[in-house]
């Protein structure tokens, strides 16, 4: 038996702004989408190897409001150049800096709402 990927499968009140935010300003593409009786219900993001998936929020759960209990992390080459590039277009959680783990990194907020971090290598 081989685990082969994880993809995060996060709910969203507003998918056609979290579309617009991870298209337009992380530079993720629409991979895939669900739609039901006209309404968009779900929707896939790819960008190189990294893919995330969002849904609308299942009355089935019975929270009040969306919540991610953590945060997500994605590793990635030339960090210096995408902060850069989205630092003025996003919640910045906490800059661009290296840590004694060996990791330069920083973090944002997405649309929704959910902290995602960016790190590579020192």
């Amino acid at each position: 038996m081989k685990f082969r990927d994880v993809s995060p499968m996060l709910e969203s009140n507003d998918l056609p702004a979290t579309i617009r935010f991870y298209t337009e300003i992380l530079g993720f593409k629409v991979d895939n989408t669900f739609e039901h009786e006209g309404v968009l219900n779900w929707v896939s993001f790819i960008r190189d190897e990294v893919n995330f998936m969002f849904t609308r929020p299942n009355p089935v759960m019975k929270y009040d409001r969306i919540m991610l209990s953590g945060s997500l992390y994605v590793y990635i080459t030339d960090i210096d150049a995408f902060y850069t590039g989205i630092k003025e277009k996003v919640t910045i959680v906490y800059p661009l800096e290296n840590f004694i783990y060996g990791m330069r990194e920083f973090a944002i907020k997405d649309n929704n709402g959910f902290v995602i971090n960016f790190g590579c290598e020192v």
